[in-house]
Parts: structure tokens; sequence; C-alpha cells
């Protein structure tokens, strides 16, 4: 549903043409802005400006274009103005249209009649709104287009755009060097680029069948084919899928391979899509949500792509991006799991007989048919055993019927029955000492590399958690590519890949107690190196640290499997300081619930590991009731603060700092409950006493004058509140800098506090300052920065 708002009559546009054009307000109830996009910039085309006789531009969005599926089939017209010709004195400007893409049709060149209402962006900018389409009348493939400028300068266009929210400011469209594209729209790429990992062998038998049937799924003719390749572990789907896109690579646009273990993984490849295309400068500046988001929207607008994701846990994890994506490109899915998948999944099992000798054969290089088929019946068909065993045999020269020798004296059970009678587990653990020991017998460093790296998440393992086990980066590298060498890992840019199976039974200990390599105390060994190295790499200050939050998020799934892989009873003093961190981050970056868990575990392992009252037993106390309270859970925050306070004068005195941050604490809680007859007094004592210990000048003091200024402000008394709000901003400025996030906390209450006193024109450019401070320093999807924009939205509403 939509609405005409402009023009209030129809123009006489065979004397008029520069006014064909409207401006249509969507009503439609279920409508919803993309989270994360930016407003329009409005152009216009001076050729001195621009600097250059052929200026590039595109035009999309509503073409009578091909009707598949139910759906439109939205096409994109690239094209070119000339400059010096194409600027019309008129207001009308002339394209000349250089291809035409259809996501259904990447490589054929579409009727692309019927663009008129298209909009016309150029370098980032909407210069102007396709109204005729030439081809119909000749075959100059043209469009003419209205320019901005000339709908600005129409009667009532412009106080309508500034009606519904947005501003008509023009900005002149530069030289192609002068700043980057912001728009999705002009952000292209060459056929090709993708980010695969490199095939983990070149040999690839027994799936010529399902390979054909994939290519015929994703073959076919509509705008967007999803298709899931579905099996137990280690059965080859993420070969598969890596061979089809290599094969392929030339027939998309676009191929991108997404690991999709948790949704946070999935995040972050869409936003490793936007680092590609705009390059580190300008993504630097984004937020993991918001670089995703942008990742979606050049998707939307750019046919013709595969995103491969691999390795899916839930549907729905994989849904909540593909249902943005429906029109555009294909999506292959590979999954442990068969239901909840919106295609029919391709089922991928063990290979046959013949093509498992076939592998044996040649990775191993034996001629004996016999011994090899028993081999491969031992080893269950599974295609990652069989790659594994074929290499040991021909690095080590050994034979298949020593090799089964070996299997036999070392038949050790890591799991229970998979379903359909196979044990993929069972299989890889039968063929874990024996690998182990070779390794061990070349450099037993690469087997404890191996054994910490069951630790962390299995894929996208940085290099870097290993660089304290070698002696320089040369040797770090080899180790790494004897481990390859055997296929116990894989390496790629990203970093190092373990198979879970693999790191399955690199963290069980061995049921017999034979196997050295699975000793109970070594594998425990393991878990706290890989704890200890962990720590190492995370940025103190998570919660402020702003330059460290890429690192977390590159590092934040291996802190969670590494903590869901460790049993909560056996918590060591460095995995409660991983807790910790872990929980500072997650709950700056408004993850709360996972945050409560992570402090709550916390405390349990404090408790246990160094008793009630020890320092650092009462900081998880304390963590655990800010993020209570961060949640508005008060009812639990405030007995826990209460006895954070009790416990640390009885410990640490009355002026300790810890001491008195928990008596800070616990007033800001009551002020949140609205207790102000218990919370002032305390905030008045904790200012004098943290002036006193402190000084004037402390992050500390200034923040327990902030919160004593909230809490007047709370109870009425804006008299009070407002000078020490105006002093507590000037003191932040001075110490700290404009853009510390406790100065834009400052600068936001003092706004709030004008806003109080019905003094908006103050309080106004007050909140424009930090939500600019806001989207600089904390980015768009803070909690802090949506707040702020609420806030500036209400007061503007208070203007006069």
């Amino acid at each position: 549903m939509a609405e005409v708002r402009w023009p209030d009559t129809a123009p006489d546009l065979n004397r008029e043409p520069q006014a064909d054009a409207a401006l249509v307000a969507i009503t439609d109830p279920a409508w919803r802005v993309l989270a994360g996009g930016e407003p329009v910039r409005w152009g216009r085309i001076d050729r001195l400006a621009v600097g250059e006789e052929r200026l590039g531009c595109v035009a999309v969005g509503f073409p009578r274009a091909e009707v598949r599926d139910g759906v439109r089939d939205t096409k994109e017209i690239r094209g070119h103005i000339e400059t010096l010709t194409g600027l019309k004195s008129d207001g009308l400007i002339t394209a000349y249209v250089d291809g035409v893409a259809v996501p259904s049709k990447p490589d054929v060149q579409s009727r692309w009649a019927g663009a008129s209402g298209a909009a016309l962006f150029a370098r980032g900018r909407l210069i102007g709104v396709v109204t005729v389409d030439r081809q119909r009348d000749y075959d100059a493939n043209q469009l003419t287009a209205v320019s901005a400028v000339s709908l600005a300068a129409r009667p009532g266009f412009t106080v309508e755009v500034k009606a519904a929210g947005a501003e008509l400011i023009p900005e002149d469209v530069t030289a192609g060097g002068a700043e980057h594209s912001r728009t999705a729209y002009d952000i292209n790429v060459p056929r090709g680029v993708n980010n695969l990992p490199e095939l983990p062998s070149s040999i690839f038998v027994g799936r010529a069948e399902v390979m054909a049937e994939l290519e015929r799924a994703l073959a076919g003719d509509s705008q967007t084919i999803t298709q899931t390749l579905h099996g137990l572990g280690g059965v080859g789907k993420t070969t598969l899928a890596l061979h089809y896109a290599h094969h392929h690579v030339g027939a998309y646009r676009l191929i991108w391979w997404i690991r999709s273990d948790t949704p946070e993984l999935i995040e972050a490849g869409f936003a490793a899509l936007t680092l590609r295309l705009l390059g580190g400068g300008v993504a630097a500046g984004l937020t993991t949500a918001q670089a995703a988001e942008w990742a979606v929207g050049w998707l939307q607008t750019h046919p013709g792509w595969l995103l491969v994701f691999d390795n899916a846990e839930e549907p729905g994890d994989v849904h909540a991006w593909t249902g943005q994506l429906r029109t555009s490109g294909r999506h292959l899915i590979t999954s442990r799991y068969k239901r909840g998948w919106v295609c029919d999944p391709i089922s991928l099992s063990v290979l046959d007989e013949d093509a498992s000798l076939s592998l044996l054969s040649r990775l191993g290089g034996t001629d004996d048919e016999d011994e090899a088929r028993v081999l491969a019946d031992d080893l269950g068909h599974l295609p990652l055993a069989l790659e594994q065993t074929g290499a040991f045999i021909a690095q080590t020269g050994i034979t298949i019927a020593q090799y089964r020798d070996m299997l036999r004296r070392y038949p050790e059970r890591t799991t229970d029955a998979a379903p359909g009678g196979s044990d993929p587990a069972r299989t890889v653990a039968r063929i874990w000492r024996i690998t182990l020991d070779a390794l061990q017998g070349r450099d037993p460093r690469a087997v404890d590399i191996l054994r910490i790296a069951a630790w962390y998440a299995p894929t996208g393992i940085p290099r870097a958690l290993f660089a304290a086990l070698a002696e320089d980066p040369i040797d770090l590298a080899q180790l790494f590519g004897l481990l390859a060498d055997y296929n116990m890992i894989t390496l790629d840019r990203a970093g190092i890949t373990v198979h879970r199976l693999v790191q399955m039974v690199a963290r069980t200990p061995s049921g017999s107690g034979g196997d050295p390599h699975r000793d109970a105390d070594r594998i425990t060994a393991a878990h706290d190196r890989a704890a200890e190295l962990m720590r190492g790499e995370l940025p103190g200050e998570p919660t402020r640290n702003v330059s460290g939050w890429p690192t977390w998020r590159a590092l934040l799934p291996h802190v969670e499997a590494l903590l869901d892989a460790g049993k909560p009873e056996e918590d060591t003093a460095e995995v409660d300081l991983i807790l910790t961190l872990a929980g500072q981050f997650l709950e700056g970056q408004g993850q709360l619930r996972q945050a409560t868990g992570y402090f709550g575990r916390s405390l349990t392992a404090a408790i246990r590991l160094f008793g009630e009252d020890d320092p650092s037993t009462l900081v998880s106390r304390g963590n655990l009731a800010g993020v209570y309270e961060a949640a508005g859970d008060l009812e639990r925050a405030i007995p826990l603060y209460e006895r954070t306070l009790q416990g640390r004068v009885r410990v640490l005195g009355e002026d300790h700092p810890d001491t008195l941050a928990s008596r800070h604490h616990l007033a800001g809680a009551y002020v949140s409950a609205g207790d102000l007859e218990r919370a002032i007094p305390l905030l008045v004592r904790t200012l004098e006493d943290r002036v006193r210990v402190l000084g004037e000048d402390h992050p500390d003091a200034m923040a327990s004058r902030n919160n004593l200024a909230g809490a007047y402000a709370s109870a009425g008394d804006l008299e009070r509140a407002i000078p020490l709000l105006v002093r507590t901003l000037e003191d932040r400025v001075r110490v700290l800098g404009e853009d510390h996030p406790s100065t834009l906390v400052s600068r936001n209450n003092l706004a709030g506090a004008y806003v109080s006193v019905r003094d908006v024109r103050r309080a106004i450019p007050l909140y424009e300052q930090t939500l600019a401070g806001c989207l600089r320093v904390l980015g768009e999807d803070h909690p802090m920065t949506t707040d702020v924009r609420r806030n500036l939205t209400a007061a503007r509403a208070q203007e006069p």
C-alpha cells in the first residue's frame, strides 16, 4: 500500500518533461526499513567537479521485469553518462547502458525495456529518476532521467521530502578518487571473486552422481535456489561443496564461504564480505552487525552469487539470513541435520566400495586390493578416515596388513554408535593412536598443538595462539605443515581447521588407559595450556577498549568452545579470568543473557577456588550483580551488591577503591529501584570519600559526581543536578577527552536534565553531539547509541 505525496496534479509532460516523477510514501504497516541502512544522499552532476568525460552510473528499483516463482526478478542496469553531452539544460540526463544483470541468469544479457521509475545512482548519490527507455524506439541503448536537481526545484517537492523526515540537499558528484562509494549500489566486483578455502585433496572420487544432482539443483531457472547437503560428520559434505564451488567459480559473480557453526560465525562471515568489498579503511569503523547488514544490502542489489553456509548447526540460524536474500542468488548449505530446511536436502552417504578402494590406492599407493577392501570395511568407508589412513600409509611406508594389525591392537571407542550402524567417531579414534605415534616420532610439539587445538572452535583457529609453542614463525609453520601432512589439520589464511571428530577424540581420555596420547593428565594439561594461551591473546578492558573489539570478535568463538568443552566444576583460576573478561565484553555488547551465564559460572568457580571473602570472589559477585542490574533484574542485583559491599568493607576496609566502587554501584541500583532515600546519602558519602582518597580528577570521582547528579534529577531537584552535570562533563572532557565513553554518558545526561526543565534549545545540540560520538566510537548497534537517538527524537518533538 502506498500513497502519492507529490505532485498534487498531473503535469503537462509534453511541455515540461523534467516534471515526470512522483513522490510516493509506503503506507503498508508490515513494511520495515532495513536495519543499519543510511539515508539516501542526493547528488548533482557538475562536469567541472566530476573531472571525467564518462561517469559510471547504475539504475535499480522498480523496472517492469520478469516474474519468476511469483516474485519480481529485479534487473540491475549499469551504464555511463557522457558528461559533455549527457547533461541537458532542461534538467534531463541521458545515460548509456553498458550491461543488464538478471539474478536468475547472470550470464545472459536480458531485455531491459520498462526501466521507467528506476533510481539512478552515481558515486553513492541519487542523481535522478529514469523516465524514458529508448530501446523501445530504436537501438540506441539509452535511458533518460529527470535530475534530482530539477526535482528539487519543482514547487512542493522539497517540502514533501522534508515532511517525510529527510533533507534534499544535493551534493556534487566528485572525481572517482575523491572518496569511497558509500552505498551498496556503487560497489561492483569482477566475476569469480571468492574466499574459498583450498581443496583438502585433489583426489575426489565416488561423488559423480551426487555432484550431478547438486549441479542440477543449483542450475534451476529461478531467482533464488537453496540446497542443503546433509550427512554424518566426516562424510565429505564440506569437500563436495568445495569441489562444486571451485569448479563453478567462473559461473558466479561472487562465491562466499561462510562458517556456520554458530549464529555469531554466520554474522562474522557476512561482515568479512563487507571487509573484502569496502576495504579495511571504511569497514573498520563498522560493528560486526553493521558490516553484516551492509553485506546483505550488497547481495540484494548484485545478483548472480553463491553463498555456502558450511556446517550449519541449526536451520533457523541460516534461515535468518537466507530469508532476506530470496530474490538474487544461490545458497548451498552443509549440515549434519536433515530436518527443518526449506528444500529437499541431498543426503550424502559414505563411499561405496569401489570409490573407497580407489581413494586408498591413489593416496596410499597400494596394489593389494583384497587387503584394501577389508581395510575400507574396517574404516566404515568414511572419507575422512580413508584420507588419513592413505596419507599415513604413504608417508610411513608400511603395508595395509601392518596397518590393520595396528588397528586391531588399538580399538579404542570414543562415542556411541551413530545412526545407521556406523560409528564415525570410533573410526577416527582407531587411527588416532597410529597417526599420533608417527607425529610424536617426528616432533612431539605437533601432538601438543593438536591436543591444545582440540579445545577451540574447529575452524579459523588463529595461528598466533600457538606462537609460544614454537621457536619462531618458521618453526611454527613447519609444525603446522607436519600436522597437515598427516591430514590432522587443514591450513588456510584464516588459521587452522581441525575436524570435529578429531577434536572430540583428542579431548577424551583413553577408556582403557592404553593410549599415552590421550592420557587423562595430558588432556588436562592441554586444556590448561589452551586456557593460558587464550588468556594471553584476549585484549584487556573489554568494555571500554574499542580498538580491541575486532580481536574479541575473532577469538570469541574459540573462547565459547573452550568454556563449553570444559567442565564447570573443574574451572581453574585462568578459566575464571577468561569467564570474567568474556562476560564483560558480552555485557558491553548488549548480550546480557550469555554474560549472565559466564558471570554466574565465574562466581561459582571463585568461591570454590578462593573462598567467599577473597577479592577475586568479591569481583565476581559484583560483576554478576552488575549484569543483573543491566538486565533490569534489581531483585537479584541489589542483594548481591549489598553482600559484595559488606565483604569488601570487612576484607579491604572502608576507604579501599574497590569498597568505594561497591558503594557506588549499590547506590546506583537503589536509584534504579526508585529508593532515593537510601541512594542519595550513599552517593554523597561515596563522592566525598573518592575525592579524598583518589582526587577530584580521578575517573571514579567523576563517576560518583555524575551519579549523584542523576539521583538529584530523579528526585526532581534539577537545581542541584544540573550544576553537577555541567561540572562532570567539563572535567571528563578535560581529563578523558571528547570521545571517551564516560564523556558521552555525561553529555547525554546533561541533555536529559535540560529536557526535564523544558530547555530543549540547549538539549538538542548536546544530543546531536553525543549521537555523533556514539556512532564514531561505539557503533550503530550499541545500546547507548540507540538510547541517545531515541532521546534526540523525543527532544526534537518538543521543539516549539
